[in-house]
Order: structure tokens, then sequence, then C-alpha cells
């Protein structure tokens, strides 16, 4: 670019012909309309994801109403749901830590989140820092510690494609892909087990390998 401009600057110098500063000026502003148009704006990296949760709808849970509830029944807990669209990290690399979480107290997952050295630990301990103070504020959660992950999980977004040079003129297909991460606070305490079931005890083992037992049959017998 400077190496253009010292050349333009040459030829106003050597004639000065009308006809010559007028296309010296319109190559001048075509050159600063072109380096307007292709300048770095560091606000791209940060997508705008009101659109995208207004489309994923995971926010609109938050506005269910539920029906009154009688004295005689077990009261139902609070929740909050919330969301981050278009982050700039692979579904597939923010799958685990969003899978890690769950079924984890708010406190020991942000504890948990902390010691992780990876750029989704940060995506998702934001979302819940976020939740959490959401609960508190509009949703009537009275003590904030009082919550657990009741649902985790991620999806794919926005793949945008590029291209790499490669030798002997030879292009390559780069791709930045987008994730969406959402996440479920409930008040309340975690259960023992959310992945498995309550594991058997030693007399329950031996029950059912007794049943089974009873229950084989031998074949061709009466």
């Amino acid at each position: 670019m400077n190496s253009i401009r010292c050349s333009f600057q040459r030829l106003s110098l050597l004639n000065n012909k009308p006809f010559l500063n007028e296309l010296v000026g319109t190559l001048r502003r075509s050159i600063v309309l072109s380096s307007k148009s292709f300048s770095y704006d560091q606000s791209t990296d940060y997508q705008d994801d009101t659109d995208e949760q207004k489309k994923l709808k995971w926010l609109d849970y938050n506005n269910k109403f539920f029906p009154i509830q009688s004295p005689d029944e077990e009261r139902r807990p609070a929740y909050v749901c919330h969301m981050k669209a278009n982050v700039k990290y692979s579904p597939k690399k923010l799958w685990y830590i969003a899978c890690f979480v769950r079924g984890m107290t708010v406190d020991e997952a942000i504890k948990q989140l902390s010691f992780m050295h990876k750029k989704g630990a940060v995506i998702v301990k934001e979302t819940i820092l976020e939740a959490q103070n959401l609960a508190v504020s509009k949703h009537n959660v009275e003590f904030k510690s009082n919550l657990w992950v009741a649902e985790s999980f991620c999806t794919k977004s926005i793949v945008y494609k590029g291209i790499r040079r490669h030798a002997r003129g030879r292009v390559g297909e780069v791709r930045y892909t987008y994730s969406n991460y959402f996440v479920r606070l409930e008040e309340g305490k975690p259960p023992e087990n959310y992945y498995l079931p309550v594991p058997k005890t030693g007399e329950q083992h031996l029950e059912s390998w007794l049943k089974q037992m009873r229950m084989r049959k031998i074949i061709n017998s009466l």
C-alpha cells in the first residue's frame, strides 16, 4: 500500500496535468475506501446471540406457568434456564465439560471449573454464574447456593468456512465452528446418583442371583 502511494506521488510530481491529477485523486479515494472496507473489526469475534437465543426458544421455559399446587402436594422446586449462543468453541470439546458438571451443586461446579485450564470451562462457568444470579433476582430463589445443575448440554451452531493455501496453488478448507451451550439450574439438593441407578446392596445382589437361578430352564425336559 505504501509503495503504491509513493508511486502516485512521483507521478503527480512529474506531470502537473489536470487529467493526471484527477486520476491520482480517484485512485487515492479508491485506496482509502478499500482500506476501510477491509479493515479488521474486533467486534466480529463476538457474534450477536440475541436473535439466536430467540430462535432456539430455550429461554421460553422461564416464562412457563404451572397450575397452583394444593397443600398436600410436594413443593415444586424452582428452576432457571440459561444459555450462551454462538460461542467460538468446538461442540465436540464443549460436550465433555457440559457432561462433567451434570448433577453437581452450583458451588461444586464453579469450584471444579475454576481448576480446568480450558476455554470451554470458562464459558460454562460464566453461564452457570449468570444463571445463578438470574435465579435469585428474577425467579424468587432464596439461597443462591441451594441450586444444582439439572441439565447441561451443547449443540452445534454456525459454521464459517474459509480457505487455507497449500503448496503448488492448491487450496484447503478451514471450518470455524461455533457452539450453543444450555444449562438448567434447579432448587434443592442433587440426587446421589445422577447417571446410574442406585447401587444394590449385597443382599439384593444375592436375591437377584437366586431369582435368576430359579428361573433357569433345561431344554427338552419336563
